[in-house]
């Protein structure tokens, strides 16, 4: 085998190790990175938003978990701000 392809593939394997790694490690698992992979992998698209553009319009349940109200509503003179995310 030529030494450059040796290398190469040296390099790719030790690429490949590191980012399983690290995402390993900001998973918590091995096992929590492959499933948040495979379940990230089929949604992954890169948007047309852009700031400033409106946010597209969808049902949020409110804190008290039974009122609905759509993003549309809530849109007015006053700046909207979503959360997401856990603060347990």
């Amino acid at each position: 085998m030529k030494p450059l392809l040796k290398w190469s593939l040296l390099g790719v394997g030790v690429v490949v190790v590191g980012v399983g790694a690290g995402l390993s490690y900001m998973a918590g698992s091995p096992k929590d990175a492959v499933e948040m992979v495979r379940y990230a992998l089929p949604y992954m698209h890169l948007g047309d938003l852009k700031v400033g553009s409106a946010a597209p319009d969808s049902t949020l349940v409110a804190l008290d978990g039974e009122t609905r109200f759509h993003v549309r509503d809530r849109i007015g003179g006053k700046p909207l701000v979503l959360v997401f995310g856990s603060f347990t």
